[in-house]
């Protein structure tokens, strides 16, 4: 390494994030329980912080400093200030929870911090060495969190559910990446592209090592056929770590994706088209048709969440710069929805009760009218219902694939969204149409109310009008791209 070229100012809000991180672990050693909340206080003003210097740092070419190892585009900036604002949002939503819990811990804080230090190595990472690094320190920092409720026995399965299911996927990539490494002699990204563009790779090595690598990466989206822990860890964790899993993590695991995929082995994109196409029909088939059956609303989600990522997985089908957007378009806001729907779960939920089931959510509107609307916007966003962000996240999708005239999966897209549409609008009539079960008051703190509100809102008003989110989009990904 040339220290005299060493330029660490793109990476300047991730060190600064380790730092704070550091810095709030050693403090909160002396910080009683009583006073957790200057840990909690901490730990938002790090994130805040943290996207300032992510926005001040912004250029619209790519910079690619530590030897190749971290990289900062456009495409990066956006999800890293989204992924900022997500995690922030989530502390807000838990933190109720986590204190009824008895998990109002300093770890619980520095654990979720850890995680988004391992999802900004992802999303900036150039080299398979530093892909590598943040998708573990993703998975231990979650795993760490869903076991951290010690004495339930569901917390702690799901945790090694997660754990032994994460070991297999990386060891699946690590094959994958060690073939590629073979075929071309580089774990580098660019180089790697280079190689396989150029044709001096080992073609059959490169076709194996890809295989490896599309069934790893379909692990850690959750896609069928490797979908099996999503249900589990879904239900059998406490909600608050549920929602922690299923928001940010989804941001990072595409653009994942993305440096993989298409910035690796974009030359390849024939090949690992196909796979993805029999991944995602089957995630959007079994995810929509066994959520109907499920009447725990968590294991519901999680099953909805399976045919997202179905749903997902069509823009980089498309393998167009406009399809990766609609695809980045479709991951902000489906973790948008998903923080809305698992936030009025939590805000139902109070200490010895736990909202899991539907009829947990029976006359919910003659409870709270507004926090029924909010979960009806959210359901409704995920059925993919006009004018929510959901249907124009869908239509952008399913608008790339007609594009490249696979109009053939945009019709099974729209099948398996109507028959979605049937487990979403079964929760709205249990909350409108039900006799109410539950009569006890909804308490939520006033900061969890304001951003559920504004968080529900956010997905009518982007429905309505997406262009701006939209255009950032497609700007981000066309210069990310085109300075490769």
């Amino acid at each position: 390494m040339n220290w005299a070229d060493l330029n660490l100012m793109p990476a300047l809000p991730e060190m600064f994030l380790l730092g704070a991180l550091l810095v709030i672990l050693m403090l909160d050693l002396f910080i009683s329980d009583a006073k957790r909340g200057i840990t909690y206080g901490l730990s938002l003003v790090t994130l805040a912080v943290a996207a300032f210097l992510q926005v001040s740092t912004f250029e619209t070419f790519s910079t690619i400093t530590l030897s190749g190892l971290f990289v900062d585009d456009p495409m990066a900036d956006i999800v890293k200030v989204a992924m900022y604002g997500v995690t922030a949002t989530v502390l807000v939503y838990t933190r109720q929870y986590v204190k009824d819990r008895g998990l109002f811990k300093g770890e619980y804080y520095t654990l979720a911090l850890f995680a988004l230090v391992g999802m900004n190595l992802m999303v900036s990472a150039g080299n398979f060495i530093s892909l590598y690094m943040g998708l573990e320190l993703l998975s231990l920092s979650l795993c760490s969190l869903i076991a951290l409720q010690r004495d339930s026995v569901k917390a702690t399965e799901a945790a090694m559910k997660y754990f032994v299911l994460s070991a297999l996927a990386s060891g699946l990539l690590l094959y994958g990446m060690s073939m590629v490494y073979g075929a071309t002699g580089t774990l580098d990204l660019a180089t790697v592209a280079k190689a396989v563009a150029g044709g001096s790779a080992n073609t059959t090595l490169m076709v194996f090592g890809l295989v490896f690598i599309v069934a790893g990466l379909a692990f850690k989206l959750g896609a069928v056929p490797f979908h099996m822990w999503v249900p589990d860890v879904y239900q059998g964790s406490p909600t608050a770590l549920t929602l922690m899993i299923g928001a940010a993590p989804k941001l990072a695991a595409f653009v994942f994706v993305i440096r993989i995929l298409v910035q690796g082995l974009g030359a390849m994109v024939a090949d690992w088209q196909g796979m993805l196409i029999i991944i995602a029909v089957l995630s959007m088939a079994i995810g929509n048709i066994t959520a109907i059956a499920q009447t725990n609303i968590k294991r519901m989600l999680a099953y909805s969440t399976i045919s997202h990522m179905g749903f997902l997985l069509l823009g980089l089908i498309a393998g167009t710069p406009e399809g990766y957007a609609s695809a980045l378009f479709y991951a902000v806001v489906y973790v948008l929805t998903t923080l809305v729907g698992f936030g009025i779960l939590l805000g139902l939920s109070r200490a010895g009760f736990e909202c899991e089931t539907l009829d947990d959510l029976k006359g919910l509107n003659g409870r709270n009218s507004w926090y029924a609307l909010l979960m009806l916007l959210a359901l409704f966003s995920m059925a993919g219902i006009p004018p929510l962000a959901g249907f124009y996240a869908k239509f952008a999708v399913i608008q790339a694939i007609v594009n490249i005239n696979l109009v053939w999966l945009a019709v099974v897209a729209v099948i398996m969204s109507l028959i979605g549409a049937f487990y979403y609008l079964r929760a709205v009539k249990v909350m409108y149409f039900d006799e109410v079960q539950d009569n006890s008051p909804i308490t939520m703190p006033a900061d969890m109310k304001l951003v559920l509100s504004v968080n529900g809102i956010a997905l009518l008003v982007l429905g309505v009008v997406p262009e701006r989110l939209v255009a950032m989009c497609v700007e981000a990904m066309q210069l990310s791209l085109h300075s490769l």
